[in-house]
C-alpha cells in the first residue's frame, strides 16, 4: 500500500501495534529502489498477511524522510508496537530480504530468554524484575553480576542485557543509559 504523511499513523504506526509492517521509502528517479521492490513484495507476499509492506515516496514525503532519518534510499524499516525494531539501507538480494522479514516476524529475543531463566532457575531476581516489567531492576542486577561472573557467564548476562535493549527499543532512554553503563562493565 502506497502511504503518505497524511496516512502514516494510522497505516503504518496503529496497524503495526496488531500487525508488523515494513515501510519501503523509496523514490520514482531511484534504480536500487526499483530492484528491491519486487523482493519485498513477494517476501510480504509470501507470508500470507503476517507483515504488510507500505511504501513512502520520499520526494512526496519529506517530513516521513526526515522524521525517520533516511538519508539513503531504499531505506527499509520494520515496524512492530508503533516504533521502528528493524532496518536496512540499499538493495539486498533476496535471501537478505527473506533474513530481514523473518527476524521482523521471530518472536521477541526476551521473550526466549526469560523462558532460558524459567527453565534454568538461573537468577530469579532479574527473572522476577522482567516478570514485573522493570526492565531497570532487571539491569541493575545484571551490572552487579558482572564484575565477579566467570567469561562465559559474562557472555550470557550482556546476552540477557542485549535483549531488553532489543525489547525496549534502541532510543528508549533506558537502553541508552545502561547501554554505556554494560559497556563500562564489560570492559
Amino acid at each position: 500500500m502506497d502511504v503518505s504523511e497524511a496516512t502514516f499513523e494510522e497505516d503504518v504506526i496503529e496497524r503495526s501495534r496488531e500487525t508488523p509492517v515494513i515501510v519501503d521509502f523509496w523514490a520514482a528517479w531511484c534504480g536500487p529502489c526499483h530492484a528491491l521492490t519486487p523482493i519485498l513484495e513477494r517476501e510480504v507476499e509470501g507470508r500470507d498477511g503476517a507483515v504488510v509492506l507500505a511504501k513512502i515516496d520520499v520526494d512526496a514525503n519529506p517530513e516521513l524522510a526526515a522524521t525517520y532519518r533516511v538519508q539513503g534510499i531504499p531505506a527499509v524499516k520494520g515496524f512492530k508496537d508503533g516504533r521502528v525494531v528493524a532496518e536496512f539501507v540499499g538493495a539486498r538480494p533476496p535471501a537478505a530480504v527473506a533474513t530481514f522479514v523473518d527476524e521482523l516476524l521471530a518472536p521477541p529475543r526476551i521473550a526466549g530468554v526469560v523462558e532460558d531463566l524459567r527453565a534454568s532457575g538461573e537468577l530469579p531476581e532479574v527473572l522476577a524484575a522482567l516478570e514485573a516489567g522493570d526492565e531497570e531492576r532487571a539491569l541493575d542486577l545484571v551490572l552487579e553480576a558482572i564484575p565477579e561472573a566467570p567469561p562465559e557467564r559474562r557472555e550470557r548476562l550482556r546476552e540477557l542485557a542485549v535483549a531488553v535493549f532489543d525489547d525496549l527499543g534502541h532510543d528508549d532512554p533506558v537502553t541508552v543509559s545502561y547501554r554505556r553503563k554494560l559497556a563500562t562493565a564489560l570492559y
